[in-house]
């Protein structure tokens, strides 16, 4: 059973933790441009504002999400927990909002196709001069709430 909550302080080692095993596995040609310790104190940052929810499986974090007002602006899963329905469980605390837009890198073919089942469509790609990796990526908007359910 997938429990979705708050993000806490203490939740910080975790989440960076989903998020280096995520990246590694979908996007191992991403560039690393930042340390671990620095990962930790952005993913911090994000928690005390208030802005991550967790997706836990067992009592162990398992994914999350992290939000602006309009925007995803980060949401990864453990690899060994893909394709169960975390992300989209994720997914669902934007179900009430008119449109949400994210950003993915445009090698990220998994990811893409995961929004895409889920009623994003790709609207702007860029050659990534925009993003710290430098890699391109590509920008995702989703209008019609009632398609995040579709499969």
């Amino acid at each position: 059973m997938i429990t979705i909550r708050a993000a806490s302080a203490a939740d910080a080692a975790a989440v960076v933790h989903v998020f280096h095993r995520a990246r590694s596995d979908s996007m191992p040609w991403l560039p690393i441009v930042h340390t671990p310790d620095e990962d930790l104190a952005f993913f911090a940052g994000l928690i005390s504002a208030g802005a991550t929810v967790v997706a836990e499986v067992d009592g162990q974090v398992v994914g999350f999400v992290c939000t602006e007002p309009g925007w995803v602006t980060q949401l990864y899963v453990d690899p060994d927990h893909q394709g169960l329905g975390v992300g989209t469980a994720l997914l669902a605390t934007t179900a009430d909002w008119p449109s949400v837009q994210l950003w993915t890198f445009a090698d990220n073919r998994r990811a893409r196709d995961f929004y895409s089942r889920r009623g994003f469509v790709e609207v702007e790609w860029t050659d990534g001069s925009g993003n710290e990796e430098r890699w391109p990526d590509v920008r995702l908007v989703r209008k019609s709430p009632g398609a995040l359910w579709d499969r």
